[in-house]
């Protein structure tokens, strides 16, 4: 795919004073920034170059942040995506992981959780060895189809013993949105509990 943008990050945001500000952040933590007021001319560019990972805002003129999610496949997308969100749109924000968004983070913007999840994120992807899929459930189930990659891989987490916490340090994610994914995942595969849930993948 395309070309790998080294230590950069990408913020999409139409509102100047958050690119402003999340620029001034990540330039201090060693990130270079590449910011957009747009949808869709971020995705003409994320096309094209894969930064280390990507600050979207969910609410945006034009396109919104999930159209741009369904614009670039990001279940797919090989950076991560964390959705900036205001208070109040957490559902969509929710609805924004089910499209392929690693986690959110909301406005107003904290900028240590801003860096920590960034460099969460980027840690998460470089110990997951070469195919990129630390945890991935690999194994025929009834109901794997239905799962997206990312609850593929937290449910190898929980396959595995993971609490939610060691998950998500796993994956670059909050506990709270691993805790998200899991329920999806027993909704999506009918589990009573996660002992019935290793059942499902275990014995089918």
């Amino acid at each position: 795919m395309s070309e790998r943008a080294r230590n950069q990050v990408f913020v999409v945001d139409d509102d100047p004073s958050v690119r402003d500000a999340l620029t001034v952040i990540l330039n201090l933590e060693q990130f270079e920034v590449r910011a957009f007021a747009d949808g869709n001319t971020f995705v003409d560019v994320a096309r094209d170059r894969v930064p280390e990972a990507v600050l979207l805002d969910i609410q945006m003129p034009g396109w919104s942040g999930l159209d741009v999610l369904n614009e670039i496949d990001a279940c797919n997308y090989p950076a991560p995506i964390f959705i900036l969100t205001g208070l109040g749109n957490i559902p969509m924000a929710v609805e924004a992981m089910k499209r392929g968004a690693v986690d959110f983070l909301e406005k107003p913007i904290d900028a240590d959780i801003v860096v920590g999840h960034v460099r969460d994120a980027i840690k998460a992807r470089e110990t997951r060895g070469p195919n990129g899929k630390r945890g991935m459930i690999g194994r025929l189930f009834p109901g794997r189809e239905r799962l997206t990659p990312r609850e593929r891989e937290v449910l190898g987490e929980i396959t595995a013993g993971a609490s939610n916490k060691e998950a998500g340090s796993h994956l670059g994610i909050s506990p709270r949105t691993v805790e998200v994914h899991r329920a999806r995942i027993m909704e999506k595969l009918a589990a009573k509990n996660a002992a019935d849930l290793v059942r499902i993948v275990f014995t089918g």
